[in-house]
């Protein structure tokens, strides 16, 4: 790789709040590295600036540590400007019934705490030297992507998943202190009720306990991760903005 073009590492990326990131750095001249449990949209694959899709399952050690090498390998020493890190795990029941504390097996929360927390912060190291190159090269950041339901109780996600995110809400202000060594900001981004595909008509309901009054896009998102990114964010770093419509703030 050149080091003309800025680079990003995305998590996640086949559909959803993950691939509508992609498709805004592509749009801003990115070359785009990423890795889902999925193949990206047939369509997507045309795209010039998405050079490297890994399929690969962050909740496996193995797999992981596959998809950093060969990252890596494909940076081949350029500098890494963004990592997104974005996939993550909410496990429902059959009936799609919230899991909580007292019921489903101990070992779904330990399932959702290696993709949603160890993950990003073993991808984060596994990228800290080519994130240290972006950093000297123009700039260079981390966005974890966390959630509302890790600052409030919320109908529909589990426990595991809640708590989890509110991990990395504080992992990410620690990183952003451990980081900032190498130059490299670290920040997160709390989507609220997001239309996506995993949203059914069982969410219509919290569009009353939005001030917006709607729900927000994964475009609004994937814009926010963006602008993070920039030198116009430049000085920001530990801080985690709520993409929510005001629905936080209760």
């Amino acid at each position: 790789m050149t080091t003309d073009r800025k680079t990003i590492v995305l998590t996640g990326a086949s559909r959803g709040i993950g691939h509508a990131t992609v498709q805004r750095f592509s749009s801003e001249g990115w070359r785009i590295i990423t890795c889902s449990r999925d193949e990206p949209p047939e369509a997507c694959k045309r795209d010039p600036n998405w050079t490297h899709h890994i399929p690969t399952d962050l909740s496996d050690g193995a797999s992981m540590d596959r998809f950093v090498k060969q990252a890596n390998e494909a940076l081949a020493g350029a500098p890494l400007h963004a990592l997104v890190n974005n996939a993550a795990v909410s496990p429902k029941t059959p009936f799609k019934e919230r899991l909580g504390c007292l019921n489903g097996p101990i070992e779904g929360w330990r399932k959702v705490f290696e993709l949603n927390l160890f993950a990003p912060l073993l991808l984060s190291r596994g990228f800290a030297t080519a994130l240290g190159r972006g950093a000297k090269a123009g700039g260079a950041a981390i966005v974890n992507i966390t959630s509302i339901a890790g600052h409030a109780i919320h109908p529909f996600a589990g426990s595991a998943y809640s708590t989890s995110k509110a991990a990395l809400s504080a992992l990410t202000r620690e990183m952003a202190v451990e980081f900032a060594q190498l130059g490299v900001r670290v920040n997160a981004v709390a989507p609220g009720e997001i239309e996506t595909e995993m949203i059914g008509e069982e969410y219509e309901p919290l569009i009353n306990r939005i001030p917006m009054h709607r729900m927000g896009s994964a475009d609004e998102v994937a814009g926010c991760v963006y602008q993070l990114c920039g030198s116009d964010f430049g000085y920001v770093t530990g801080t985690e903005i709520f993409v929510t419509g005001g629905q936080h703030v209760y």
